[in-house]
């Protein structure tokens, strides 16, 4: 186990060294695994966790949860798993030409929305509302419990037993969880530090007052840039809005205009796919340069080097910060907000609350893996046990619980 602030050894020689950047993560310095494992004679730690993470049973139920619609408005959105391979796609690429370690990036990428709910963030929040005398619920914390302690699949170890650096890279997703002086960032100054996260720092320091790899940093961006252009293409495609209403943002309004330069008349549906692809090209390119920018300026000797910097190394440049913030602030209303999906959202968060409640009164309405033992559970650890049990739903399988245990369910449409 490491100590608090341990520092790699110096970083030796490996596969593939020849394309990897001295600031990058390292297998050979990897600060290991909490239980101790044999090596694999075929694949590098990294890679172990990217498929550990595949082959969960969390990985395999994004399939069947939403992001922003639901099932029921059509087969052609966007699920978890599909914005999840998006990801690991972009952060790969990102990866690749930073020269980072593509494993990692794509093992961060792949697991970042293990420990979402049903129903998209309708679902957080409605199950954030539940647990709020109880220590709150927030998805990268369930991310981290779940390999770290629900996955059961292995005869030695609760988890997935994954690397420190993938571990430190879910729990900072959204940067340090604590500053300088051992206080809550502005994320969590409200909430404090969720607990989760807190009992697992008792076994493993993760440097929660630090940056995370550059690697996690690169699976972040990877996030926010698949998460714009796919709901650009995902509210398009369900007619909450137009093409000449995303004239609104002007970075978006330069994309249509060279559309329409470049293939005058282009029919709708190839006007999307082009527009899609540009966003993701366009902030491709804008975090490769701005991030070779800023790590010449630092120019870091090592991975720890990236993660005491004071600020992250991976970036958008200033003017694409700017138009990832105005297509966000389009979305939010014209998508997020929309008067279709705030009906479907009202009636996703009344079926979590309705499990969550019942569940309280009747733990043992919960199947018997997870009924075991509630008799002797207080009422927060019994509430967090039917947050987890809640929180692994899909959106299929929420429904179907509240079909058996009420008797209307709204049908989502």
């Amino acid at each position: 186990m490491p100590q608090a602030h341990e520092t790699a050894t110096a970083p030796t020689r490996e596969p593939g060294d020849r394309w990897r950047a001295p600031y990058a993560c390292r297998t050979a310095t990897s600060r290991g695994r909490l239980v101790d494992e044999p090596g694999s004679a075929t694949r590098n730690p990294f890679q172990r966790d990217r498929d550990r993470i595949i082959h969960s049973t969390a990985f395999r139920r994004l399939k069947h949860k939403t992001q922003v619609f639901v099932s029921h408005e059509g087969d052609h959105f966007r699920t978890r798993l599909t914005h999840t391979i998006e990801v690991a796609q972009i952060a790969r690429a990102l990866a690749r030409a930073l020269g980072l370690d593509e494993d990692l990036a794509e093992a961060l990428a792949l697991a970042h929305d293990l420990g979402h709910t049903p129903f998209g963030h309708t679902g957080e929040d409605a199950l954030g509302e539940c647990m709020a005398g109880f220590g709150g619920f927030d998805h990268n914390a369930q991310t981290l419990r779940i390999v770290t302690r629900l996955e059961r699949r292995y005869a030695g170890f609760d988890g997935l037993n994954l690397t420190w650096e993938t571990l430190e890279g879910l729990v900072k997703h959204n940067g340090p969880l604590l500053d300088a002086d051992g206080k809550p960032t502005e994320r969590y100054a409200r909430t404090g530090i969720p607990v989760a996260i807190l009992e697992y720092q008792e076994k493993q320091d993760l440097w929660l007052d630090s940056h995370a790899s550059a690697e996690a940093q690169v699976a972040a961006l990877a996030d926010d840039i698949a998460y714009n252009a796919h709901d650009i293409d995902d509210g398009l495609r369900a007619g909450l809005f137009d093409l000449s209403e995303l004239r609104a943002v002007p970075f978006l309004a330069g994309l249509l205009d060279e559309i329409d330069a470049l293939h005058p008349g282009l029919e709708r549906p190839r006007a999307i796919n082009e527009m899609v692809r540009r966003v993701i090209t366009r902030f491709v390119e804008d975090v490769i340069a701005e991030s070779e920018a800023r790590i010449v300026a630092l120019a870091p000797a090592d991975a720890d080097a990236i993660r005491r910097a004071g600020a992250p190394v991976v970036a958008f440049s200033p003017a694409l910060a700017a138009a990832d913030k105005a297509i966000k602030g389009f979305l939010y209303p014209n998508m997020y907000r929309h008067p279709r999906i705030g009906v479907i959202r009202k009636e996703a968060a009344d079926i979590v609350r309705d499990l969550f409640v019942r569940f309280q009164a009747r733990p043992q309405a919960m199947p018997a893996e997870w009924a075991a033992g509630c008799d002797g559970l207080d009422e927060a650890r019994l509430a967090r046990r039917i947050s987890d049990y809640i929180a692994g739903m899909t959106d299929s399988y929420a429904l179907d619980e509240h079909r058996r245990l009420f008797d209307a369910t709204p049908s989502l449409r």
